[in-house]
């Protein structure tokens, strides 16, 4: 596989989406949820909603090799959070699920390291893979 490959992001939402449905979750895949913090449409890749309404955006992010993904997971969380504040309570929570095994700084995010530079770290939660398919399977986001 070509480490530069983009279509890996896909291949994670086919890993989540059967535990979402499992969960008893409604979804819906790459979505516009409006525009993205300094410009641009913010296309969510998965827009989940539970059977009593709740809905949460979930951003899915594959690292395979060492790259450049882990430096944008700062911003995806501001964007998120973003969006959840600026939703007027349409989405209650976001999730940012880190797949793969070419994170450097996976550890940092997963444990919290973020959340001392972001006012609304409750907002967004950071997974990795395995955590977010137990939490939807288990119908528990």
């Amino acid at each position: 596989m070509n480490p530069r490959n983009t279509t890996t992001g896909a291949v994670l939402e086919q890993m989540v989406l059967p535990a979402l449905r499992h969960g008893g979750y409604r979804y819906q895949q790459q979505v516009n949820i409006g525009q993205r913090l300094g410009g641009g449409t913010h296309f969510i890749d998965v827009l989940a909603e539970d059977a009593g309404g709740k809905r949460f955006l979930i951003s899915l992010k594959w690292q395979q090799v060492r790259g450049t993904a882990e430096q944008k997971v700062p911003f995806e969380v501001m964007c998120l959070t973003e969006a959840v504040l600026s939703s007027g309570g349409e989405y209650h929570k976001a999730y940012l699920v880190l797949g793969g095994d070419g994170w450097t700084l996976r550890d940092f995010y997963l444990s919290g390291g973020l959340e001392k530079y972001l006012r609304h770290a409750d907002l967004v939660k950071i997974v990795p893979l395995e955590t977010f398919v137990s939490l939807a399977n288990q119908g528990k986001l």
